[in-house]
């Protein structure tokens, strides 16, 4: 992966982790430097699952992928935030 790509992960895991977080209802107890990985990791793993389901490229906005990587990051922000609120 070329510093491009990786720099496009990063600003795609920022947007997608904010959308993730604003999916999930109620306040949550996590950051933004976790709200942002969280973001990473679901568009990096987002995409893989796309790519495995044939929706990765399409015409257009590829609006599969999206809503694939924004439920991740959703169930990742939850994850954090209940992990969070246990301590």
């Amino acid at each position: 992966m070329e510093i491009d790509g990786i720099i496009s992960a990063i600003v795609i895991g920022i947007v997608i982790g904010v959308l993730g977080r604003l999916v999930v209802p109620g306040r949550q107890r996590i950051g933004i430097l976790l709200t942002i990985l969280v973001g990473i990791i679901a568009a990096l793993i987002g995409t893989a699952i796309a790519v495995g389901v044939g929706v990765a490229d399409t015409d257009g906005v590829d609006w599969a992928e999206w809503l694939i990587q924004i439920a991740l990051a959703a169930l990742g922000v939850a994850a954090l935030d209940r992990t969070r609120a246990r301590r």
